[in-house]
Order: C-alpha cells, then sequence, then structure tokens
C-alpha cells in the first residue's frame, strides 16, 4: 500500500476539517518508535485524519520524524505547522470523510 495521493483541493478540504482537532499523540524524546507507528496507525483507522504533536526542537529533526511516521503509516501529510503534523489515511472499515473528487 502506498500513501494517498491528495490533490490541492483535497489538501484544503483536510485542512478545514482538521482545524478543530485535538493533536491526539505526540512523538517525544524516543522517537518513532514501533509502538507509536502502531498506535498512530490505529488511530488513522478509528478516525482518518488526526492531528500528531511531535516535540523536537529544531526543524530537520521534526521534519524527519514526521517523515518517519507518515511512511511507517502509509499516511499522507495533510499539512505541518510548527510542532504539529496533521495526517490523513482512509479508513479501511469505515469511511467518515468524503473528499472532493477534484
Amino acid at each position: 500500500m502506498t500513501s494517498p495521493r491528495l490533490t490541492n483541493a483535497q489538501i484544503r478540504f483536510l485542512r478545514g476539517q482538521a482545524h478543530g482537532l485535538k493533536a491526539m499523540l505526540q512523538v517525544g524524546g524516543k522517537g518513532v518508535t514501533p509502538a507509536l507507528v502502531a498506535e498512530v496507525g490505529q488511530a488513522l483507522e478509528d478516525h482518518e485524519l488526526i492531528k500528531v504533536k511531535v516535540a523536537a526542537e529544531d526543524r530537520e529533526a521534526r521534519d524527519a520524524l514526521v517523515d518517519e511516521l507518515v511512511k511507517g503509516t502509509d499516511a499522507a501529510l495533510v499539512q505541518r505547522i510548527g510542532h504539529t503534523a496533521v495526517l490523513y489515511r482512509q479508513s479501511r472499515d469505515k469511511r467518515q470523510i468524503v473528499l472532493p473528487r477534484a
């Protein structure tokens, strides 16, 4: 399975949907562990769209952790602002979010 490719319209739509969300999970000092990847994967399966806080101080370290999380969970990165990343992955069993076509 590969990360979903999102159009600009879909990204705008998902950013709007994510606006009111609170960060569900936090990547801490241990970085991206298999347990964290599993937890994020389950959160994506349950909610499809989640916010994750990344505790790394410098931008390159944050970017690397977010990229690792995206690859590990087969998610799409919707946006990243400061320490917070918004991830999306369509649920296999219970789809809740219907993306615009364009």
